[in-house]
């Protein structure tokens, strides 16, 4: 790809082709590395597949508990509001981890970052309310 033979018809293409081939040739080596991974990956769990045994047995179904036997089934139903409350702690604490480095930089930012921060949290403050109101913050 590196001779520049020029004809007539397709002298533009080849200056492409070779452009495009100095672009990409510092991608090789990672694009190598991913296709070796992905190889190694599907081999891995391939042999996995076909080398373990397929059976389980009381043992490996039983819930651990600390090496003691269970006290009860692990397999208790369990109150959806629990993952209700897991689900609002991380969009909250996901806004934080956003809100603390937007209010540091706020003084050097332009003003199209300002108002999309502003934006990203009223859309959050009116989730919060709409929640609020609907009674899924209610412990009954």
């Amino acid at each position: 790809m590196t001779d520049f033979i020029i004809s007539v018809g397709d002298c533009s293409f080849k200056i492409y082709l070779f452009r495009m081939a100095l672009y990409f040739s510092g991608y090789f080596a990672l694009f190598l590395y991913f296709l070796i991974s992905i190889i190694l990956s599907f081999v891995f769990f391939s042999l996995s597949y076909i080398v373990a045994l397929q059976k389980g047995d009381i043992e490996k179904l039983s819930a651990y508990e600390c090496g003691f036997d269970p006290f009860d089934d692990a397999r208790n139903t369990f109150d959806v509001r629990f993952y209700l409350v897991a689900i609002l702690f991380i969009i909250f604490d996901l806004e934080i981890s956003f809100f603390f480095p937007w209010s540091i930089v706020i003084s050097t930012l332009p003003l199209f970052a300002f108002w999309s921060m502003i934006l990203f949290l009223i859309i959050l403050t009116v989730g919060f309310v709409y929640e609020w109101k609907m009674g899924a913050l209610e412990w009954e």
